[in-house]
């Protein structure tokens, strides 16, 4: 037998067994109903992103694929209903980087970030914005800076909650640039955002979708973003970095994780499926409008990317003493 048809031999194993592994994926999940938790209540930018992806993976699942909002507790309602959950790819959480915040800032954590549940996808990445109100007289970020070193704490911010994302990045900013202003936690975004067009409120670092609105109609002053480069939205805008805040480059993500333990070509098929819906015409838009930009890798790219982001906010939630029990 000449070496190339033993090749072709090979090869053609090689994809049977490929061939197996995919058909057998794919039987597992067609015709099932898989649930999506979402950790925020309806309407919100999470939750419409995640309504788009479960609308493109009802086709390439050739599943059900139903969204179930289950806000509460910074997230951990939605988190430890799903890390009970059979592993069997059927029950999915939509998380943000708030899923390791709130985590980061318990003494005791709610759920164990990599333990208790098995990374499938990130989705995309995006900046935050810096933005201050009108009343606050703040024109620049080395304004919010200077300003605090001058008069410690006499500045706020406003942020959706204790322990979330907003939270932890506007702690970021105090600890990089070594200043102190002081934190006017609310219940969600929206009353944050009334007060501080109010001018009740000076300094805020939000979302894109959270925020863009009020910027857009100049309700808000935007004084910078948090990524490295500057937001192809608002080009004229500077990073920290520009504003002399070095060593912050941050960014809020979204991502789908499951139970604990769910069979590797389980997990190799959700990832395609959802790496490929982040790719979609209206995703991938979606993101864009967001200021932020798809991502594209396997599930233990999502598992590194997820234990890194927990202990970087467990040493900032140390450093500020943070931690709400």
């Amino acid at each position: 037998m000449s070496k190339f048809i033993c090749k072709l031999m090979v090869l053609a194993a090689s994809l049977l067994l490929i061939s197996g592994q995919t058909a057998s994926a794919q039987s597992a999940l067609a015709g099932k109903t898989v649930t999506i938790l979402v950790p925020f209540a309806p309407g919100g930018g999470t939750d419409i992103l995640a309504r788009e992806m479960g609308r493109i993976l009802n086709d390439t699942l050739k599943a059900n694929v139903i969204i179930d909002n289950r806000g509460g507790a910074g997230g951990a309602l939605a988190a430890r209903a799903v890390s009970s959950a059979k592993a069997d790819g059927t029950t999915l959480l939509f998380v943000t980087s708030t899923f390791v915040t709130t985590a980061a800032t318990r003494r005791t954590p709610p759920y164990d970030v990599t333990k208790d549940f098995t990374p499938i996808a990130m989705l995309g990445r995006g900046p935050l914005l810096v933005v201050a109100s009108h009343q606050s007289g703040l024109n620049s970020v080395r304004e919010i800076v200077q300003r605090s070193k001058d008069k410690p704490d006499s500045l706020n911010y406003v942020s959706s909650g204790v322990g979330g994302i907003l939270h932890l990045a506007t702690e970021l900013f105090k600890q990089k640039a070594g200043i102190a202003i002081t934190h006017v936690p609310y219940n969600g975004s929206g009353p944050a955002v009334i007060d501080l067009v109010a001018g009740r409120a000076e300094v805020f670092i939000s979302t894109v979708p959270t925020i863009l609105g009020q910027v857009q109609s100049k309700n808000v002053k935007l004084l910078g973003v948090t990524s490295q480069q500057r937001s192809p939205l608002f080009p004229d805008t500077p990073t920290l970095a520009e504003e002399g805040v070095a060593g912050l480059n941050l960014e809020t993500w979204w991502g789908i994780v499951g139970p604990a333990n769910i069979p590797d070509d389980i997990v190799q098929q959700l990832n395609a499926a959802i790496n490929e819906a982040a790719m979609a015409p209206a995703m991938r838009k979606r993101f864009e409008e967001e200021g932020a930009t798809t991502f594209r890798g396997t599930g233990a790219d999502f598992g590194a990317a997820l234990k890194i982001e927990y202990d970087n906010w467990r040493t900032v939630a140390e450093t500020g003493n943070l931690f709400t029990n």
